[in-house]
């Protein structure tokens, strides 16, 4: 009865509130050119996914006269200008690292050579595999996320731009400034046919890597008792617990 009278009073309730609401506490993690550089990011990404798509596996023939339509040209010229965003985005990203605060900078590096960092990430897995109750707390980047940011996400982007500016220096032709940076990729590897099939390749690894991101994320949300999508937005890391 005692119980029930408490929950029914509304002061006691907000006294409980209060009390929950000072637990919560928040760290400032991501600055303002990180968070807009990932929403960026993942509109520029989601584009070239869509148009390499169906430049990688064209369209039926539309009917009527070719010249009556500019389909293929209008998927070309969303992707190279989607490219040219992640490119360039790429490249602050770099510069941010070197100005902005050390979590800026965790995209960049892995201590891979610390015991911390490897107790640390089985602690993080035994977490993912659903063997442990509560992971770890991180302001930044889990153990596991950074490793996974790294050798997959900025390795696969590098590769993504490099073959991608290669093969849009054949467009330009011999000579171009695209041809002159980036051409000699196509010789080493192999063929023009070859940097096609690993480029299309490199797309499906970077939308798998981004289903397995946006699951870990809302399941650190919900699971973790900690903030991971909003901290993408306001910047702020809460930890509810």
């Amino acid at each position: 009865m005692s119980q029930l009278k408490v929950l029914a009073d509304p002061v006691a309730q907000d006294d409980k509130e209060v009390m929950r609401g000072e637990l919560i506490k928040s760290v400032y993690v991501y600055e303002a050119p990180v968070r807009l550089w990932h929403w960026i990011n993942a509109l520029a990404i989601t584009v070239l996914a869509v148009t390499g798509y169906f430049i990688g596996s064209p369209l039926p023939t539309m009917p009527g006269e070719a010249s009556d339509h500019f389909v293929m040209g209008y998927i070309r010229f969303a992707h190279f200008a989607a490219a040219y965003l992640f490119a360039i985005g790429l490249l602050g990203r770099i510069y941010w690292a070197t100005v902005g605060n050390h979590h800026a900078r965790e995209l960049f590096s892995v201590p891979l050579f610390t015991r911390a960092y490897w107790d640390d990430m089985l602690a993080m897995f035994k977490w993912y595999a659903f063997l442990t109750d509560r992971p770890n707390r991180y302001v930044g980047h889990n153990p596991m996320a950074r490793f996974a940011m790294f050798f997959v996400f900025l390795t696969v982007s590098v590769f993504m731009i490099f073959s991608g500016f290669a093969l849009y220096g054949e467009g330009l032709q011999r000579g171009s400034w695209a041809d002159t940076l980036f051409g000699w990729v196509i010789p080493a590897m192999g063929q023009s046919q070859d940097v096609h099939t690993w480029h299309h390749l490199g797309m499906w690894a970077l939308i798998v890597f981004i289903i397995l991101h946006v699951y870990a994320a809302i399941r650190e949300d919900i699971m973790g008792r900690q903030s991971v999508v909003s901290t993408m937005i306001s910047g702020y890391r809460t930890f509810k617990d």
